[in-house]
């Protein structure tokens, strides 16, 4: 059986005239005039067949059958604004919510947190990391740092930068595996280090830049995180695939040298990604202007 439901702008009306008892106080609640809150009661009266209020010389008062309807109908809408108050608090107040990659938030994002932070010392920022995209509807999170080609349903991306790729390795690595001609491709013959989520990217650039030959039967050790497989290049394990905009701070301390300096740029990228309905807050906003300026000297590393 379909339920019966009057029409919901008048009910609306009922509900403050009968909680008020005032037509004047509930059209200024409502910001309409005082004969559309009339016209509206009318309408709703119409509908359901019966009188609910009563005009009177000094304004109107709730019969009984008004009275009876509103003692229920009141309650109802002051449950619907308590709902969407919490659903509105719990999207745009307290922390901001950031989901993204183990290595992103350990190589680029939380390095720079502190500057967020100084600007905007009232924003609370709470990182989690997971590998698969993220879904808003399953997912208690504002925002979300994700590698793709920036075309996820029901999604607002704003591009950061795009991949880049090439080996790297310690200084102490070439000088002690670089043959005597100095040519670099004698270190794709020693051992690659690979990443567990990056396994294509040695066969990537290999490929790109036409040295597959020279890796043919170099030895291959596997990492399960990109941080562990340049932990692994910085201590002289093997050369890795790096990826140059996280790899900043290695390359200036001199921790990890590029010894081929031949980048290779992929289509896919690291995008911002937001709901396409998310409600716009003041955390979320601030954010996205900071990082989006952040990414501006990508390239000059």
């Amino acid at each position: 059986m379909a339920r019966r439901i009057p029409p919901l702008n008048p009910l609306r009306v009922f509900e403050v005239v009968a909680r008020t008892e005032n037509l004047t106080t509930a059209a200024e609640e409502l910001h309409v005039t005082q004969s559309a809150v009339s016209r509206q009661i009318g309408v709703l009266e119409t509908y359901l067949g019966v009188e609910l209020f009563r005009r009177e010389r000094h304004g109107v008062v709730l019969t009984r059958l008004g009275r009876a309807y509103g003692e229920r109908i009141i309650p109802a809408f002051s449950e619907i604004s308590a709902a969407t108050e919490q659903l509105v608090k719990g999207t745009s107040q307290g922390a901001l919510r950031v989901r993204t990659y183990t290595t992103f938030a350990a190589k680029w994002l939380i390095p720079r947190l502190p500057e967020f932070h100084r600007l905007h010392p009232n924003v609370e920022v709470r990182i989690s990391n997971a590998v698969p995209d993220v879904d808003f509807d399953r997912d208690p999170v504002d925002v979300a740092i994700q590698f793709g080609e920036g075309q996820w349903q029901r999604t607002q991306c704003d591009l950061l930068f795009h991949d880049e790729i090439e080996p790297v390795c310690s200084p102490g690595y070439i000088e002690k595996h670089l043959t005597v001609d100095k040519r670099p491709e004698s270190l794709l013959r020693e051992r690659l280090l690979v990443s567990h989520y990056r396994r294509i990217d040695w066969d990537d650039w290999l490929s790109a830049t036409h040295m597959t030959q020279y890796a043919a039967t170099a030895e291959r050790m596997n990492f399960g995180t990109s941080v562990l497989t340049w932990q692994a290049a910085i201590n002289g394990l093997g050369i890795a695939i790096g990826q140059n905009a996280l790899l900043a701070e290695e390359f200036r301390s001199g921790q990890l040298t590029r010894p081929f300096t031949m980048p290779v740029r992929r289509d896919k990228a690291y995008y911002l990604v937001r709901p396409e309905m998310q409600r716009e807050s003041r955390k979320v906003a601030l954010f996205r202007d900071w990082l989006l300026n952040e990414v501006k000297d990508i390239g000059r590393i």
